[in-house]
């Protein structure tokens, strides 16, 4: 009924419309958005113009027109029946189209409307895609579905127009490379060959064992139907979902802000054209962000435009040396998240796991690191960064998150003594994944060990058996920003100060040595059959 009474009285709808809009962007900048962007709907939803580049894989021939179709789908799709700035009836139509992309719905629905954008874009631009969309039946009104077949290339360029709509918005403003006329580099994309690799394995198109490492998106192959692309999506990169209306809201406050400068500034310093060096590259902190459901989710959106921030970088083992003391020095006293990356290859040939092949996981906890003999911590969670992706976030089961334990200051004699390393998930001395105390040796275990984390392979070809891998690097990322940084710079030098005091030995607070009993056990020592004074 309230439906009915709404589309029969236009001001009862708006009203409601712009309650619904207002839940996503304030009313004043969507007004100002219509206002300055009518009559050019397609061009004020376009991303900055700019040219991309990809070392691996390749960018395909097609992809800059489908990105400059873009802003053109968007507005054919959701705001066809704008009419002009002074017309309410216009302002309704903005008021709708708004609302469809960019309200609050379940992650599956949000994801179609994507999956549409794409499609659309796809046949604009004369792209390959294996996508259609098929209307209600009913005519109801409905979004209806979409249908068909996701390629493993289509699947790469799916995952980059996302990543351009992500860089648009963090980087907004900005224009590079010859498509944009403009003197700065090509736009360089990241590496999404573990994510495309991470859906093919979860659809089953591409088998979890050795050859994933030999495995090329160039290659092609099986594809992935769009239900099982959209339950991989909700299980380990549900913030793809949400690309499409961050994307409008961005580009309509972009448009509300200065629709003529905002394309005047050059990407030379606002997008990173320099090949990744780091194990956290720009292509697996946006992974990560995708998985992510917090605040710590913008800071690996944010590196992945950029790059990260090198004074976050806590720790190396290629600069600052390996072994858990040199780690120790390093991360002590940071009160705030942290991701451990660990890069190893497989030292042996065994039944489960493939000789010499490198691989890389990850730990991300929302809390500091404490030097104790007992598991600890709140929550955190694994992940595979590559070769193929994959998040395992806490089972809410037991709570051994984190073991850091280092040898202690004083030594003294225990029966069972606890092991020294870095470990996480499982029990002491069953760790899921362990790392010894010279960071040479790193072991993982099956997850039938461990309750804390939820079940999945963290290697490819993983078996029951633990494995023991070399390992080649770890780096550790600081994520709890400035402040973060401030308080460690002064838990060291606090800690600097009293070790200082304590190689001090201040002989005032002695007494007399003549006096001492100390003196007279030398005596005693060095001639104990000299006769001495009884004192009485």
């Amino acid at each position: 009924m309230g439906a009915s009474t709404s589309t029969s009285n236009p001001s009862l709808e708006a009203q409601e419309q712009e309650t619904l809009a207002s839940a996503s962007l304030a009313l004043p900048l969507l007004r100002a958005a219509f206002s300055r962007s009518n009559g050019s709907l397609a061009e004020a939803l376009s991303p900055p113009p700019a040219a991309f580049r990809s070392d691996s894989p390749p960018v395909p021939p097609r992809f800059h027109d489908l990105v400059a179709r873009l802003g053109p789908a968007i507005a054919s799709l959701f705001f066809s029946d704008v009419g002009p700035a002074g017309d309410a009836a216009g302002w309704l139509g903005f008021l709708r189209g708004f609302n469809r992309c960019c309200a609050r719905v379940p992650a599956s629905q949000s994801l179609a409307l994507l999956l549409r954008v794409y499609a659309a874009a796809c046949a604009d631009a004369g792209a390959p895609c294996g996508l259609q969309f098929h209307p209600d039946e009913d005519g109801a009104g409905g979004e209806g579905k979409v249908v068909g077949e996701l390629a493993p290339g289509e699947i790469a360029v799916l995952l980059w127009m996302c990543w351009v709509m992500a860089w648009s918005g963090s980087a907004p403003g900005v224009s590079g490379g010859q498509e944009g006329g403009g003197k700065g580099e090509p736009v360089l994309l990241p590496d999404v060959t573990h994510l495309v690799l991470s859906a093919l394995v979860s659809a089953g198109a591409v088998a979890d064992d050795a050859g994933v490492w030999g495995w090329e998106v160039s290659r092609g192959g099986k594809g992935v139907k769009v239900q099982e692309f959209t339950s991989w999506v909700l299980s380990t990169a549900a913030g793809l979902g949400n690309c499409l209306s961050r994307y409008v809201q961005e580009r309509f406050r972009s448009c509300a802000a200065d629709p003529v400068e905002e394309r005047s500034v050059s990407t030379g310093n606002t997008s990173s054209c320099n090949p990744d060096v780091y194990l956290l590259t720009r292509g697996r902190a946006w992974a990560i962000s995708l998985s992510l459901r917090n605040t710590l989710s913008e800071k690996f959106l944010s590196a992945s435009v950029i790059g990260m921030d090198t004074e976050d970088l806590l720790y190396r083992s290629s600069v600052h040396g390996k072994g858990l003391s040199r780690f120790w020095s390093c991360v002590e006293g940071y009160k705030g998240p942290v991701l451990i990356l660990l890069s190893a290859f497989s030292r042996s040939g065994g039944d489960n796991v493939d000789t010499d092949q490198r691989w890389g996981i990850g730990i991300l906890t929302e809390e500091g690191l404490h030097n104790k003999d007992t598991f600890y911590g709140s929550s955190a969670s694994l992940c595979s960064t590559y070769p193929i992706f994959r998040m395992l976030p806490p089972s809410g089961k037991e709570k051994n998150f984190i073991y850091c334990h280092l040898h202690p200051q004083i030594r003294v004699y225990e029966a069972k003594p606890k092991p020294v390393g870095l470990g996480f998930g499982g029990t002491i001395g069953n760790e899921r994944i362990f790392l010894d105390e010279d960071f040479s040796k790193l072991t993982v275990r099956h997850h039938a060990v461990d309750k804390t984390y939820q079940h999945g392979s963290l290697i490819p070809n993983q078996g029951y058996l633990p494995v023991e891998a070399s390992v080649l690097d770890v780096e550790v990322w600081g994520l709890g920003g400035e402040a973060t940084r401030r308080q460690q710079d002064m838990y060291k030098k606090r800690e600097d100060i009293f070790s200082e005091q304590r190689r001090k030995v201040d002989l005032k607070t002695f007494g007399n040595w003549e006096d001492s009993p100390e003196k007279m056990m030398m005596d005693m020592i060095s001639d104990p059959n000299a006769v001495r004074r009884e004192d009485r």
